[in-house]
């Protein structure tokens, strides 16, 4: 039987592990990609002033390091480049299928291989699955009563429609998040009036942002190893910041008093200032960064809403203190389903265990890669491998290394199989609950760090350099093989 590695998504997550097959000399892997190009959550978030809140020399491949960038931190377009670059010079264009969206997978146990179904009706068979579609691909609405008889446009904002003019528009904005403060200042630029929605409000840091001249551009081209130290400085400075995670400590405290001075620096009106504080530990929810977003809160036009949506008609939205604000477009920024990992598609592995299921009971995965039940299956950002303190990308080169060691093990054919046994997964759950309930994050606020229930399952409590450490290779103890 040929011997054939499906990925399914197409952004940082799925280039990344087949950039790392190739260089391991494996060429017999595909990309599945539902849209019709290749760049994940950078191809989807085109909204208006869509950018990267970690430094751009961190927030790129170790391996691949782009001495140009522009500012300090990069923008979507900027990102989007850099995804494509990449895939070209690593000669992916070949790999990657467009327009296949993968509804389902099962495992065969017969034939030890995924016999996976696209919407189009295509069957496909894979010795190996590997999921990279990340934790903020599939936004998240509100479930207000009443929105379908809206009379004006509605989008998301990971679904911006450019063909609709915001100026001299009465617009809403539902959400505070970050994609909001980003679009919010832009929206503000334009709009006749805005009324922003507030749930609860971010914290928020000053952005340190700036754009990187001809010179420094050039230092970086001519002496990578200068952009290397710099690299390395930066993990090293948000390494640092995971000590502020941590419930009551010391950097959570001094984290929270920068972000309460920035907020009294930057608002003057006392009423105001009440409404954008906090009432939850500064890390409980992600902490945000931002120049722009407290200037425009402060404009005569725009509006700060902290009465619930009760409903909404064809002329806007109405509150549950009983007012009624009439607008003409209305703009979620509502964020991303993000504890719904691989939804909508149906993935069962052994004894008809169906993942959404499983993950949704709180079952719990392996190092955020792994899943008993569900052999030669493997997830790169699964649950609790996000991070609130450095680089995702890290986290993903080092997932990209622990699976690379397991497809190995696969290629010689000596295993056909790998499903890693409950006893070391329930192990390791168990040890993150404990860490969690110690985090900031259980601090008692309501995120999207977290599922329906409650439950922390998108934050990785330790160290950056310590999940690496832990995913350097495959230990086959922890797993059934066959």
């Amino acid at each position: 039987m040929p011997f054939h590695i499906a990925i399914i998504g197409s952004g940082f997550a799925g280039l990344l592990i087949a950039i790392r097959l190739k260089a391991a000399g494996i060429a017999s892997f595909t990309i599945y990609e539902k849209a019709d190009r290749i760049g994940g959550t950078w191809r989807d978030n085109v909204y208006p002033g869509a950018a990267c809140d970690v430094p751009a020399h961190l927030y790129s491949y170790s391996f691949e390091p782009k001495p140009d960038w522009s500012r300090t931190f990069a923008e979507q377009p900027e990102i989007l480049h850099y995804i494509e670059h990449c895939a070209a010079k690593y000669g992916l264009s070949a790999h990657v299928r467009c327009g296949v969206e993968i509804t389902a997978a099962e495992f065969d146990a017969s034939r030890a291989s995924w016999q996976l179904q696209s919407q189009a009706g295509e069957r496909i068979e894979a010795q190996i699955l590997i999921s990279a579609c990340g934790q903020l691909s599939r936004p998240a609405y509100p479930a207000i009563a009443g929105l379908a008889d809206f009379a004006g446009p509605t989008f998301h904002s990971a679904r911006w429609r450019h063909d609709v003019s915001l100026t001299q528009r009465r617009v809403a904005v539902i959400g505070t998040g970050a994609s909001a403060i980003q679009f919010v200042p832009p929206v503000a630029a334009q709009a006749k009036t805005l009324s922003i929605f507030q749930r609860s409000p971010p914290w928020i840091m000053p952005k340190p942002d700036r754009q990187l001249g001809r010179i420094e551009q050039r230092v970086y081209k001519w002496f990578p190893f200068v952009q290397a130290i710099r690299r390395h400085c930066l993990f090293a400075y948000f390494e640092l910041g995971h000590s502020g995670l941590r419930r009551g400590s010391v950097m959570n405290r001094v984290a929270q008093w920068l972000c309460e001075r920035n907020l009294r620096q930057s608002v003057s009106d006392e009423r105001l200032r009440k409404l954008l504080l906090p009432d939850y530990p500064a890390g409980c929810k992600r902490i945000l960064i931002s120049n722009d977003y407290y200037p425009a809160v402060q404009k005569p036009h725009v509006s700060v809403v902290t009465s619930r949506i009760a409903s909404a008609c064809a002329a806007g939205l109405r509150t549950q203190d009983g007012q009624l604000h009439e607008v003409d477009v209305i703009i979620y920024g509502t964020g991303f389903a993000a504890s719904e990992l691989l939804a909508p598609m149906h993935i069962v592995g052994r004894q008809g265990t169906e993942l959404r299921a499983w993950l949704r009971a709180g079952s719990g995965t392996y190092l955020g890669i792994c899943v008993p039940r569900f052999p030669n299956f493997f997830m790169l950002y699964g649950p609790n491998t996000n991070l609130g303190h450095n680089s995702v990308l890290y986290m993903l080169e080092a997932q990209a290394q622990y699976v690379l060691s397991a497809i190995e093990v696969l290629r010689t054919g000596a295993v056909r199989v790998l499903d890693v046994q409950s006893a070391p997964t329930q192990r390791f759950q168990a040890e993150l609950d404990t860490r969690l309930a110690a985090s900031v994050w259980a601090a008692g606020c309501a995120s999207w760090y977290q599922s329906g229930t409650g439950v922390q399952t998108n934050n990785w409590p330790g160290p950056a350099r310590e999940y690496r450490r832990r995913t350097r290779h495959i230990n086959l103890a922890d797993f059934e093989t066959q």
